[in-house]
């Protein structure tokens, strides 16, 4: 069973795209027409205006796919049944953590695209302040998201371009909420996101959260936060053009 089968169960309510953030990949793509998302989830990000196919290995979230959506097919990152250069080409945004193989996931995406792969994905290496409160987020990061230096080796030489995040952004990932601390005390919204549903054991640091944000010890560290538009959490947009990809 795909792991949105089970945890995607508020998905469609918490993760609303971002209109700015969907712009800044619909800028990464360039002027490609047919485009492949992989590991698409409800189709958060596909751009309206070309063809896109959808490549998602949960039903569930096949289910939940807003309308209008892209055609879907159910599959896997690692064998896309699609030909050589099939697209121009190809997105995965926040996935590429949740492939069991992502080597192989990307070797494929290189493989269907003769033009550029846009990914957006997370820097292990970064920590947000949540990871005070929260320090298995770190190793949980560490495991599971591929470092940037695996893409240049996976893709050839990329380039890597941070992803400020808006103060108010709509789609609830892990670290969206960093001007709205008092979000991750809600079990509600931390559902809209993978990590926490991966975590054990993590009343000790929210209860600590809750305190702090409480006694002002919070505001005291991190309130300039609250002044600031966007913040770099560590996300970023990795880009590979197709005569920099690996042999």
């Amino acid at each position: 069973m795909a792991r949105y089968d089970s945890i995607g169960i508020n998905y469609a309510d918490l993760r609303i795209p971002d209109a700015r953030i969907a712009a800044a990949i619909a800028q990464a793509l360039g002027p490609a027409r047919r485009v492949i998302n992989v590991g698409a989830g409800t189709g958060s990000y596909e751009p309206a205006d070309r063809e896109v196919t959808a490549v998602e290995p949960s039903i569930e979230m096949i289910r939940k796919r807003r309308h209008p959506a892209a055609a879907v097919v159910q599959a896997s990152a690692d064998a896309l049944p699609f030909a050589n250069n099939a697209f121009d080409a190809a997105m995965a945004i926040l996935t590429i953590h949740h492939w069991p193989d992502k080597q192989a996931g990307l070797r494929e995406m290189r493989r269907v695209t003769k033009g550029r792969i846009v990914l957006l994905t997370f820097d292990p290496a970064q920590r947000p302040w949540l990871t005070e409160y929260l320090p298995e987020l770190a190793r949980l990061d560490e495991a599971q998201m591929p470092t940037m230096a695996d893409y240049a080796r996976w893709l050839g030489p990329v380039r890597i371009e941070p992803l400020w995040l808006p103060h108010d952004c709509t789609d609830g990932f892990l670290y969206a909420y960093w001007r709205r601390p008092e979000a991750y005390l809600d079990a509600h919204i931390r559902s809209g996101s993978s990590s926490f549903w991966a975590l054990r054991g993590s009343d000790a640091g929210l209860a600590r959260l809750a305190d702090d944000l409480q006694s002002g010890a919070w505001d005291r560290r991190y309130g300039d936060l609250r002044t600031k538009q966007t913040y770099d959490a560590g996300y970023r947009l990795v880009i590979a053009e197709p005569e920099m990809a690996a042999d």
